[in-house]
């Protein structure tokens, strides 16, 4: 399994596109790496720029454009709202997929390295990358910021970990570190003032405000500030005005999303807030944010209306938008901001992002593919989709209130094994193509003809593994498709029983291809075991579908 890390590094420059793009362009030149996304703040006057790839083609990619931005912004007439130390202020290293924190901070190490030495900058390692944890957090390594560095820089305990313990006036200094995800969240206020919004700043961020006592800081047994902590973990925030929107915000760091989500931590803003007499008008995202964060925001404000969370994908990412009002500055758009819907790739959806009319004229076409596997597979999710209806006209139906929840967990369910089975529907036909490319591979000697045997058989097996699974979720569905004949609204009871029909002829259709598949497969055991598991489940659907329809009929009465 490919490595993949995330790499996201701040920039000192919001406001010229010139230097933005040539600095952004270092990152497009190396091949392994994808630009995810760039996101300028004027009044921040910073550029917090996403990428993606593996850790060798990361590493390189970030190198050249710390090296471009040294050489293009001056950070001695540099002004914004942001605290700021250099030219590339911050440069987080993430582990995305198949890598571990600790190999992610060695590479790490390898670019801070790489950039004190080879570019001559002082650099600072931060988080899990920096061994000394009195100076791993970034706000106490940016302390003084830029202005401050001159004299900081020449202190003992603040000798940088790479490069020279010298101040460059015109690049600054950088922070290079290993981090899990962050989320950088802006939530915009009704007010203007910058002492305000600090003050709600400190209401939330973990690390809360420190107790004053007649006007003066109260010191502990060991001569320090005694702080009172604030109300929610893992997060780190400030207010500041924003000129250009002419507002105060709170400036939040989520630096664990599991511990502290974004909608918590926007409903907090918002409590404490109102207790101050202001009012949260909406907020923003800098950068990406995972698609469950989105999914769990929209799902928790569906549930505050006491609404069915068994909703589509798309829809629970609008009412999470709406909630939070993330679109408020400017349009939110979701395949530009959520991270797996970058990464994803489009080959993988090609056929489930088709009209009904393309879907259908591509499978009519002289084409083989997409064939009875991907309609299959395609049936079965209509099928758990008018199941999911059903469950969700159940939740809103008027006398039905103290129903809501019960039919809302069906629907979510449903919701399941509706994207299950539509994964489905491109997994088929790509196992299809894998057989073909694999039958096309060459077989001139012992060797080709060797490793063309082995490439068919391994694509043939998957290519029985995946109707067996549309074979397997179909079937499962179909205890919520029978669910809501049994206890749904009632005027909806036919499209139960269609919804039955659907999943049916998804089990049987897809046995079909199973077989018809595990005919050209070498393995007799794995065969005679497939085949067997195949047939009781069709014999259960069968029986299943019956029950259901005896229902359904009982119900019509006609």
């Amino acid at each position: 399994m490919q490595q993949l890390i995330e790499c996201v590094p701040n920039f000192s420059e919001g406001n010229n596109l010139n230097i933005i793009n040539q600095i952004t362009a270092e990152i497009e030149a190396v091949d392994g790496v994808r630009l995810l996304n760039v996101d300028p703040g004027k009044a921040t006057n910073r550029t917090v720029v996403t990428m993606v790839g593996t850790p060798e083609a990361v590493v390189e990619a970030a190198f050249r454009a710390i090296k471009k931005a040294g050489e293009l912004i001056d950070m001695s007439t540099h002004k914004g709202e942001h605290p700021r130390m250099g030219a590339t202020d911050v440069c987080p290293l993430i582990p995305v997929a198949n890598i571990s924190m600790e190999d992610t901070v060695q590479y790490a190490l390898k670019l801070a390295k790489r950039v004190g030495e080879a570019l001559q900058l002082p650099v600072y390692l931060y988080e899990a990358a920096q061994p000394n944890k009195q100076r791993s957090n970034l706000s106490h390594i940016r302390a003084g910021e830029y202005e401050g560095f001159a004299k900081k820089i020449e202190h003992p305990d603040w000798k940088p970990d790479f490069g020279p313990a010298m101040f460059d006036a015109k690049r600054g200094a950088t922070v290079i570190g290993a981090r899990d995800f962050l989320v950088a969240y802006n939530v915009n206020l009704n007010t203007t003032s910058t002492r305000r919004a600090n003050a709600i700043a400190f209401d939330v961020r973990e690390a809360g405000r420190v107790k004053q006592v007649n006007g003066k800081p109260e010191l502990d047994e060991y001569g320090k500030p005694v702080n009172i902590p604030g109300s929610l973990k893992a997060v780190k925030a400030i207010g500041w005005f924003i000129e250009e929107y002419g507002i105060a915000q709170i400036s939040i760091n989520l630096t664990n999303i599991n511990v502290t989500p974004v909608h918590i931590a926007f409903d907090e803003v918002c409590t404490k807030a109102n207790e101050r007499g202001i009012r949260v008008t909406g907020s923003e995202l800098v950068g990406l944010i995972p698609l469950k964060a989105m999914l769990d925001a929209g799902k928790y404000f569906l549930l505050k209306q006491q609404r069915s969370t068994g909703v589509s994908e798309k829809e629970l990412i609008k009412i999470a938008i709406k909630s939070m009002g993330l679109d408020e500055l400017a349009p939110f758009k979701s395949e530009e901001r959520i991270i797996e819907y970058l990464l994803a790739e489009k080959v993988d959806s090609k056929l489930i992002n088709l009209s009904l009319t393309d879907f259908a004229d591509e499978t009519a076409s002289e084409s083989p593919a997409p064939g009875g596997g991907s309609i299959a597979a395609y049936i079965g999710a209509l099928g758990i989709s008018l199941a999911t209806m059903v469950a969700n006209l159940s939740s809103h139906k008027k006398g039905w209130d103290d129903r809501w929840k019960e039919f809302s967990d069906w629907a979510d369910k449903g919701q399941q094994y509706k994207n299950e089975l539509l994964k489905l529907v491109d997994a088929d036909t790509k196992a299809f193509n894998q057989i073909m490319d694999a039958f096309g591979l060459p077989k001139t000697t012992d060797e080709e003809k060797a490793a063309r045997t082995k490439a068919i058989q391994l694509a043939t097996k998957y290519a029985i593994e995946i109707p067996f699974k549309v074979m397997q979720l179909a079937h499962a569905s179909m205890q919520v498709i029978k669910a809501m004949a049994e206890t749904g609204n009632p005027n909806s009871v036919s499209d139960a029983g269609v919804g039955a029909l659907c999943a049916r002829s998804a089990v049987m259709g897809a046995f079909m291809n199973v077989r018809i598949n595990a005919a050209g497969y070498a393995d007799g055991e794995f065969v005679k075991d497939i085949v067997a598991r195949g047939n009781e489940i069709e014999q259960e659907t069968i029986a299943l579908e019956a029950t259901i329809l005896k229902i359904v009929n009982e119900k019509i009465g006609l």
